[in-house]
């Protein structure tokens, strides 16, 4: 839905993955390049979402913190619930993790039931990252 300055108001959920004591500059760069892929920018996000493994990971707080928004976390078994939904699950990440995406099913389970991947994971050395939102969210149009 546009705002008065035409601007889509929706809010879209980034999710996060990384290794242990990533570099807050690659996961920040990382989520900036997810947002350009969705024709998006830092305004339209409301959320970082994450593994509650992660929760003392300053990365994950870094690009919250860039971005001006909570994070939220949730455990693994949350995660794994929004399995059918995720484009990416990986049995890898599964081993490690009890859950087959991180990324993804944060993002998801952020989002809501009705919300979409409009980023599927994307990668970098060390994170990973995908953007839920709503359906009709205009790639683009912000």
């Amino acid at each position: 839905m546009p705002s008065a300055e035409g601007h889509i108001t929706a809010k879209l959920v980034l999710g996060l993955g990384c290794e242990r004591n990533t570099a807050p500059e690659e996961v920040i760069a990382l989520a900036e390049q997810a947002l350009a892929d969705a024709g998006a920018s830092g305004r339209d996000v409301a959320l970082v979402a994450s593994l509650d493994a992660r929760t003392d990971e300053p990365a994950i707080h870094a690009v919250a913190q860039h971005f001006s928004v909570p994070t939220h976390f949730f455990d693994a078994a949350t995660l794994e619930a929004q399995s059918s939904r995720l484009k990416n699950p990986s049995k890898v990440v599964f081993a490690h993790t009890g859950c087959h995406g991180v990324a993804e099913g944060a993002a998801l389970a952020a989002a809501g039931c009705d919300a979409v991947l409009l980023v599927p994971k994307i990668r970098s050395v060390r994170a990973t990252a995908a953007i839920a939102g709503p359906a009709g969210f205009a790639r683009g149009a912000v």
